[in-house]
């Protein structure tokens, strides 16, 4: 070590409050760094997981291959298992008491599908010969009709399929519910083959299987042997390496073995961060480069002013140095040796701490997320070598810019400056200048804490940044937080409910009284009566959204307006009570019995397919008070006939319980069910549906509960699932970004701190000499807050405008694959002004206290701390 080395080592120790300070900054940069990085890697582990445990792991899945195309498969380099797979078809269930699953669906897989795929066995075994099956538990609990192990079943196996005219026929899968009419059915059971089974297990409902699934789930056995030319099978493919290349190179495979379908395993793919959407892929990578930014400007600004302070210190040290013949790199080396020594002690320690404080969150979250979700894994700390380095990588980094600047400062002191101390402050008239307008206004105090800050720019500057940084990286994640969620309500369902029951045809008074039977069942936690009809309106073109005027929308129009289809929907009057009020809607108008009056959901949601996008618009260009007329078209004449008018009581973007986001061209209405009757007055057509909406605390036990009391013309729809997982994504999206915040917000705080009260220590003679001079503690006092007050309002005039550009970055990123309107978050900004005025009086006064207690000549006798 030589001996500038030394000297920084011993100044270090020296001043070990400046060093701690230094140490634990950076320790936080690291460690907020290392969190970020093995909570993205440990969510995504999570949900690879989870999406694992209900659906099987495979990454590519090549339809319908025969035995050349298999053994090509399985030799490709890029293959490491391959699991064999078939829908063998679906057989009538004879005896079965559910009507709306009158089937068994017949799915094989070879031995190593049993284990890449979440099959339960309750008892008994798995097959392991093509005459062998295992079948669901909930045949005999739900279907009612009972099989032993050891039993022997013959199948008639066929497909579901319907014909419409001039139309080719319709093959339905088990994500496809029995289709039914009026309470006929409608699709036909085409018979191909008959087979004879052993029963040699039962297995637990498959997560796979939905629950308006038609078919309880049979598993039986495939092998290699039972492929052959006509006799296909599908190969569910796990890669050796996940990357983008996997999309191309499947691809390439199949169309050499002219293989004529191949799948890919979309909902897995993701969490690997790999997709085939060019417009996700840019809004990822300009995310991923956004939010990096943001971190490492955080980071840069805790750790850049800890060592321009220590510059700022030790400059009569380095001129000292200076003038015994140290050279303008041995100075700047010596800045950089001690962000060496620095990051040497907090990079390990910073990686240690951020691993522990995820650790920790993760104990303390892991059974709240369970209990809320009936997850089926625990969130794990997940630590990869890439998490660390890229951890130590960014740290490295932020360290080095941090020390550029203050070490090329003090290779440019000179050594008679830095020992008289006048590189901080250089003084003119001119630089010191203040309006006659502040004294006239705020007083003597106001203008000595202005021409204050200007004397010493750079401490000035330095506060002033920290406060600008705290505000962007607040602003910042709070928006990229909220429009996360909402990019996520846009790309999932937003189911509302648990369970839909529908009534087919007319409602009559037993359908009645078992909806209100059925809402007070004992998991039911909140129940919602609807009535639904469907009619036309023409809207004027100048109303219409603004994604329907493509080139040929003029085609539709008739005398400048354009069909709209529209769905009227009555619901209860709780739920229509609590929703007017949640939305400023007048409910007396809503229940005048004079004229029917609606809330109009006028924002809508829908997924376009050209653009692969995901979008946000304006159903409609209204306002409350105007009103259209309902038509019925009909059919075969295609003239239409009037049937009411309803008048726009309230414009929403909120959705009730059980209503969805209508697409393009669509709108929805709310009305009373006093306004409902008005319009069935005249309303001529026999499609009216009657639904009841359900939550239910177990929503398989209150499914099971419904099939018991429910006739033949009513239906059960269960869409648990899908809406537990929409629930589960928004809370772990919310722990994620909202721990993202809580500690940007600290590393801002303790920025801001640290700058603050370590210039307000450098400024000792300074306030020495104003008190000497005369300044009362009262005056001192004023001083102070108008110092305040001014470092806060030159802060917002730089941090605001800066925030709503990186915000508007965030917004252009998000729209590569999704489109909504920028807003600004006004609640945030309030919370952000609020925030720094508060922060820098807790840190002036705190640190001004500590300042009142000195001795007036000892301080004044100190030329540097």
């Amino acid at each position: 070590m030589n001996i500038v080395n030394k000297l920084t080592v011993r100044h270090m120790k020296l001043n070990k409050r400046r060093t701690l300070v230094t140490i634990i900054g950076v320790i936080i940069s690291v460690a907020m760094i290392t969190a970020v990085a093995t909570l993205f890697v440990s969510f995504t582990d999570l949900m690879k997981r989870q999406e694992m445990k209900d659906n099987g792991e495979w990454h590519v899945l090549y339809k319908d291959v025969n035995k050349k195309q298999l053994e090509a498969i399985e030799k490709d380099d890029a293959t490491k298992k391959v699991v064999l797979t078939r829908d063998a078809g679906y057989a009538p269930l004879k005896g079965g008491q559910n009507k709306s699953k009158p089937y068994l669906f017949i799915k094989q897989y070879n031995a190593q599908g049993f284990k890449q795929f979440p099959i339960e066995l309750e008892k008994g075994r798995l097959p392991k010969a093509a005459n062998e099956v295992v079948l669901s538990d909930r045949i005999s609990t739900d279907g009612k009709v009972n099989f032993n192990i050891g039993d022997s079943i013959t199948l008639d196996i066929g497909e579901r399929e319907m014909k419409l005219p001039g139309q080719p026929i319709k093959k339905f899968g088990q994500n496809d519910p029995l289709q039914i009419e009026n309470e006929k059915l409608t699709e036909t059971f085409k018979k191909l083959t008959t087979k004879t089974y052993t029963v040699v297990g039962f297995i637990k409902l498959p997560k796979w299987e939905p629950t308006w699934a038609p078919g309880y789930t049979v598993i039986g056995y495939i092998d290699k042997s039972m492929i052959g030319a006509s006799n296909k099978a599908d190969a569910a493919v796990v890669l050796k390496k996940v990357n983008g290349s996997l999309y191309s190179h499947a691809k390439a495979l199949a169309k050499k073995e002219n293989i004529k379908s191949v799948k890919f395993n979309n909902e897995l793919l993701r969490y690997y961060g790999v997709t085939s959407d060019p417009g996700l892929k840019r809004t990822l990578f300009s995310l991923t480069a956004v939010i990096m930014g943001v971190i490492i400007i955080g980071s840069v600004s805790l750790i850049y002013n800890a060592f321009a302070i220590s510059v700022s210190e030790r400059s009569r040290h380095l001129g000292m140095i200076s003038s015994v013949g140290a050279t303008r790199r041995q100075k700047q080396n010596s800045v950089f040796f001690e962000g060496f020594i620095i990051g040497l002690i907090s990079i390990p320690l910073g990686i240690i701490f951020g691993l522990a404080g995820i650790g920790v969150t993760f104990l303390f979250i892991n059974s709240v997320i369970q209990d809320a979700l009936g997850l089926d894994v625990n969130w794990r700390l997940t630590v990869t070598p890439y998490s660390i380095l890229i951890a130590c990588v960014v740290s490295i980094v932020t360290i080095f810019i941090s020390t550029y600047l203050p070490a090329r400062k003090a290779s440019k002191i000179s050594a008679i400056d830095a020992i008289r101390q006048t590189t901080d402050i250089k003084l003119t008239s001119k630089k010191v200048k203040t309006s006659k307008f502040v004294r006239k206004v705020f007083g003597f105090e106001a203008e000595v804490g202005l021409k204050n800050l200007k004397r010493n720019k750079r401490r000035y500057q330095a506060t002033v940044f920290s406060l600008v940084i705290s505000i962007v990286l607040f602003l910042a994640v709070s928006f990229f937080n909220a429009n996360l969620k909402k990019s996520l309500v846009l790309s999932q369902e937003n189911i509302n409910f648990d369970i839909q029951v529908s009534v087919n045809g007319k409602m009559t008074k037993a359908d009645e009284e078992l909806f209100k039977s059925i809402a007070q069942l004992g998991d039911v936690t909140d129940a919602s009566e609807m009535r639904s009809i469907e009619g036309i309106a023409w809207i004027h073109k100048d109303s219409i959204a603004k994604e329907l005027k493509t080139k040929d929308y003029q085609d539709q129009m008739k005398n400048g307006k354009y069909p709209y289809n529209i769905m009227v929907y009555e619901i209860d009057e709780q739920h229509l009570k609590a929703y007017a009020k949640s939305i400023g809607a007048d409910y007396a108008q809503l229940i005048n019995p004079k004229r029917v009056s609606g809330i109009v959901i006028d924002t809508i949601s829908y997924q376009d397919m050209q653009a692969k996008k995901y979008v946000e618009t304006k159903a409609i260009h209204a306002k409350v008070g105007q009103s259209i007329d309902l038509s019925l078209m009909d059919p075969n004449t295609e003239k239409t006939e009037r049937f009411g008018e309803v008048t726009f009581a309230a414009l929403t973007d909120q959705l009730p319980m059980g209503v969805s986001s209508s697409g393009l061209g669509n709108l929805n209405i709310i009305v009373s069910k006093q306004g409902m009757n008005q319009l069935l007055k005249k309303y001529t057509s026999d499609g009216i549906s009657s639904l009841l909406y359900l939550k239910s605390k177990d929503p398989i036990k209150t499914q099971e509960a419904i099939e018991k009391i429910k006739p033949s013309n009513m239906y059960v729809y269960n869409v648990f699932r899908g809406r537990q997982q929409e629930e589960q994504m928004m809370l772990l999206m919310s722990v994620f970004t909202y721990g993202f915040i809580a500690l940007m917000t600290a590393i801002s705080v303790a920025n801001i701190l640290n700058t603050i009260t370590t210039s307000i220590s450098l400024r000792k003679r300074e306030f020495a000499m104003l008190k000497s001079i005369g300044m009362t503690p009262k005056g001192f006092n004023k001083m102070i807050h108008y110092e305040s007050i001014f470092y806060g309002i030159k802060s917002l005039l730089y941090g605001l405008p800066v925030s709503i550009v990186v915000m508007y970055l965030i917004y252009r990123s998000l729209m590569n694959s999704f489109s909504f309107g920028f807003s600004l978050p006004w609640l945030e900004i309030v919370y952000a002004i609020l925030a720094v005025f508060i922060i820098v009086s807790i840190a002036m006064l705190y640190s001004s206290s500590k300042v009142k207690k000195e001795n007036i000549i000892d301080s004044l006798k100190q030329e540097s701390i």
